[in-house]
């Protein structure tokens, strides 16, 4: 009876191996030549950015592909869990727009004990974290070129319109509106924009900065107190996004200033409400974050990674870097080619 029982055994054994090896290799199945699922995590589906690069990729979505989106809102824990639970639902490639940059452990953790690639997307994580697993990469822009686009085109306003400098003496107040608090693209715009203004020979004088986390309507309460604090001395606000500009351009509607009055104020992103400041000759000027590249860049990206391809796969398309990193250029936008931007 004992070696009976061992013969079934075995042979239960040997059953269930079978079944586990079949349902592997229909699941390789699945991802080669079935419906592939891509998960998508955003950090803030309230940032206009990101809400109209997420409407970008959606929209690329084919018949054969299936697209789920969760709003972490802000805190990193909600998106380990979104991450984890996508995987679980079967997700193939997951696109992370990380909360917190430098805290992406559970996330690579998760996908990689499963075997799951992660596409992190424009809020780039540290570089010795991408390293840690070969299916980790990055869809972005270099944002060192945003703030010396966003540089060079106040300081081309600044040379050109005397007027800017309104008290005439010389030198150009200004503020920064900061994005967050240690945050990779917030440094090097704010870095970047204000060394570019002194390269091009433009004397600049610091008033201040505040921090107003990429948000339209705390920017738009810093700024009423620059105003209060600084009147018509403030000359130039440098913002590192368009919503932080926007409510820089609130502030002076509220208090009800002359157009004529305000100081230069300058974007980054190209949002559509943006460019359209920008049209309306509110905002001088934005640099233009080429979401519609970057959502189809992504978009390939997991495509290629859930048929088991390679980044490389479309280095005939892109500049891949560190066989990592596929970023897109960013483009300076005026009242002059205003209506270029906002026609894509």
């Amino acid at each position: 009876m004992g070696r009976k029982r061992k013969i079934l055994s075995f042979g239960m054994i040997c059953i269930l191996l079978i079944a586990l090896l079949t349902g592997c290799e229909a699941k390789k199945q699945d991802v080669t030549t079935g419906k592939i699922k891509i998960g998508v995590t955003v950090y803030d589906q309230y940032d206009t950015f990101m809400s109209q690069l997420t409407e970008c990729f959606v929209g690329l979505v084919e018949d054969d592909v299936e697209v789920v989106v969760y709003n972490a809102s802000q805190s990193q824990q909600t998106q380990n869990s979104q991450v984890r639970k996508m995987i679980e639902e079967g997700c193939n490639v997951i696109c992370v727009n990380l909360v917190d940059r430098t805290d992406p452990t559970a996330v690579i953790d998760a996908a990689r004990k499963n075997d799951v690639p992660i596409v992190f997307f424009n809020r780039e994580l540290v570089e010795g974290d991408i390293v840690r697993w070969d299916k980790l990469f990055y869809v972005g822009a270099d944002a060192a070129q945003s703030g010396r686009m966003e540089g060079e085109l106040a300081a081309a306003k600044c040379r050109r319109e005397k007027s800017v400098d309104k008290n005439g003496d010389g030198l150009i107040q200004y503020v920064v509106l900061e994005g967050e608090a240690g945050h990779q693209d917030a440094v090097m715009r704010t870095e970047m924009s204000v060394e570019t203004l002194r390269s091009k020979g433009v004397e600049v004088d610091k008033l201040g900065y505040a921090i107003a986390n990429w948000n339209r309507a705390q920017a738009q309460t810093k700024v009423v107190q620059f105003i209060e604090d600084y009147g018509d001395d403030l000359e130039l606000i440098l913002a590192n996004n368009d919503d932080m500009a926007l409510g820089a351009i609130d502030a002076y509607e509220a208090a009800g200033i002359d157009r004529e009055k305000w100081p230069a104020i300058f974007g980054v992103d190209g949002t559509d409400v943006g460019l359209e400041a920008v049209r309306d000759d509110k905002m001088c000027g934005t640099v233009y974050n080429d979401k519609e590249g970057q959502a189809l860049a992504m978009y390939r990206l997991a495509l290629i990674l859930a048929k088991g391809g390679s980044i490389e796969d479309l280095s005939s398309d892109y500049e891949i870097t560190g066989g990592k990193y596929l970023r897109l250029p960013y483009w300076k936008v005026t009242i002059d080619n205003v209506h270029d931007y906002l026609s894509k």
